[in-house]
């Protein structure tokens, strides 16, 4: 959400930064409807200097045994005006909200501008991608024939884009969530929460997808609850309607969920196999931190984020968005892309973010250093998609024989150094 006073202040700018990630602010309709709103202001102003002017005259005549029955019926018709003017501002204050809740962030300075995801910037690389003897399977085979992974029995369970994991299959997935979990605890200062997996609609409008992006979610019937499409939603929302000692900055939490998309945008990508499901399990990073410190934190955040496919020795890519692939909320972005050589291709496995003020300010999350109050900054970034990083260690690290190498990192927690050939139970 936007300052409604450096939005106005600030209108053809913001409208020109806002046109570099393609969306069209429509000025007129803005300014008319701050139009109407400055006038029921200024008649609402005017009327109750007009009315006080009045009950004070009114008090001066009766002491003189004047009859006021007359400016008295004036002053009710002034309450009147006022009070109908109060409910016009109201909605009008209601509309602007909603105008100003669907207009997306504000690009940083420091984004490239593009028009989509075929014109973002690689910053780096790390790693190389794997040279193999023979030629590379996609995870949804080598899955099913490993005899951990079943798609099918899935979708008779409940429908396309689900999966089932078996045995050393299942034990990878719970391996990775805890490997995360600990490193950045344990190595980056995080601390661990675990937070409802549902969460209301008010929760949902401090991080921005609500109203816009409400056919992505699943909503339970009669309830104001919603499956959470991703922990930032419940740990970003932890402080909703709080102010925060800015001494406690930056505070950094990591969470692990799972995470339910109806994925309604898609349009058919990434069908097969277990890259875009409408249940995965993320381990998400969340900071809010100072403003002036923001970007300094946005590094870090995502710093760690590739430290994790650092230990696992996976091939990843990190990439700045352009303004026309940034998200709703997001004012800059990074995403992690990693190495899937059964696909030949990069593939997004996280995407830190810095929302500067963005998100507090619908979420209402301020700091205070000293007598003065602001909002903070909320950043997030993935630490990491869980189900993505699976594909990777078994597309990376599968062998000639069918077999997948366990990476070192994660062999304390499986007590296993290979997954081999079975079948499905």
């Amino acid at each position: 959400m936007h300052d409604l006073s450096t939005f106005r202040n600030h209108l053809d700018e913001f409208a020109a930064r806002l046109a570099t990630r393609g969306f069209t602010l429509d000025l007129n309709d803005f300014r008319e409807l701050d139009s109407r709103r400055r006038a029921a202001v200024t008649e609402t102003e005017q009327l109750r200097a007009l009315r006080n002017s009045e009950s004070a005259e009114i008090s001066k005549l009766r002491k003189q045994g004047v009859d006021t029955s007359e400016r008295q019926q004036k002053v009710r018709e002034i309450g009147d005006r006022i009070s109908a003017l109060d409910e016009q501002l109201k909605a009008l204050d209601d509309e602007f909200r909603l105008h100003l809740a669907g207009i997306p962030n504000v690009p940083h300075e420091s984004v490239p501008i593009g028009r989509n995801e075929e014109e973002n910037v690689e910053v780096r690389r790390w790693g190389k991608p794997p040279e193999f003897g023979f030629q590379p399977q996609a995870h949804w085979d080598l899955g099913p024939a490993l005899g951990v992974l079943d798609l099918e029995r899935a979708a008779k369970i409940t429908g396309a884009r689900f999966a089932v994991y078996y045995d050393l299959g299942a034990k990878l997935e719970r391996a990775l969530i805890n490997f995360m979990l600990d490193t950045h605890t344990r190595e980056h200062g995080y601390t661990e929460v675990l937070p409802p997996f549902m969460v209301n609609s008010d929760s949902l409008f401090g991080t921005g997808q609500l109203p816009k992006f409400k056919e992505d979610l699943f909503k339970c019937e009669g309830y104001d609850f919603w499956l959470a499409p991703t922990a930032e939603v419940p740990v970003t929302n932890l402080y909703r309607g709080e102010t925060l000692d800015a001494s406690r900055l930056p505070i950094r939490f990591c969470a692990y969920t799972p995470c339910f998309r109806s994925e309604a945008g898609s349009y058919g990508r990434d069908v097969r196999g277990i890259i875009r499901q409408h249940q995965f399990q993320k381990v998400e990073l969340v900071k809010f931190v100072r403003p002036d410190q923001s970007y300094e934190e946005l590094e870090k955040l995502t710093a760690d984020a590739e430290s994790i496919l650092q230990k696992l020795g996976l091939p990843y890519r990190t990439v700045a968005l352009c303004t026309g692939d940034l998200g709703f909320s997001s004012a800059k972005t990074y995403d992690l892309e990693v190495w899937l050589p059964g696909q030949s291709t990069y593939k997004e496995i996280s995407s830190c973010s810095n929302f500067e003020a963005f998100q507090a300010r619908r979420a209402n999350i301020r700091m205070k250093a000293g007598k003065k109050a602001e909002f903070l900054h909320t950043l997030n970034g993935s630490g990491l998609a869980v189900g993505r990083t699976w594909v990777a260690v078994v597309e990376n690290y599968q062998q000639a024989d069918g077999s997948v190498i366990i990476p070192e990192a994660l062999r304390p927690y499986l007590n296993a150094e290979r997954i081999t050939k079975g079948e499905l139970k």
